[in-house]
């Protein structure tokens, strides 16, 4: 084929293509208007268990998952400078950033314990329950 009939082609294609796809984003707002938008949630709530929390719950809640990625983090960073310092070969300036990296990710994880004792003592002083 050459590049005149290919380009031809491609056009044709793209064109059909999209007069097939056309009537999908004209009929899909209206075939998905919802009225009352507040009340089906409700029912979601209801029919799953989930329970209406408060404030100082919901932020207990992120603070957990924010320390528990951090503690992911420490873990990822503590394997990589363990595997630095197994495959340094006797470098020392290679030894020396795989020891730097744990010390720094050490004094990370005691950052991330001492916040997390803060927060648990502000909402348990908040709210009356242990995070």
């Amino acid at each position: 084929m050459t590049s005149a009939k290919l380009l031809t082609s491609l056009k044709t294609t793209m064109i059909v293509a999209f007069l097939a796809i056309l009537p999908a984003f004209v009929i899909a707002p209206h075939a998905s208007a919802e009225t009352n938008l507040l009340g089906n949630l409700q029912n979601t709530q209801d029919q799953t268990s989930l329970k209406n929390t408060d404030l100082p719950s919901f932020i207990g809640s992120i603070i957990n998952i924010v320390l528990s990625f951090l503690g992911v983090i420490f873990l990822v960073l503590t394997i990589y400078a363990g595997f630095l310092w197994m495959t340094a070969g006797g470098k020392p300036e290679q030894t020396e950033t795989a020891r730097k990296m744990l010390i720094n990710a050490t004094i990370g994880l005691v950052l991330i314990l001492a916040a997390f004792a803060i927060s648990n003592f502000v909402l348990t002083s908040l709210q009356g329950t242990l995070l």
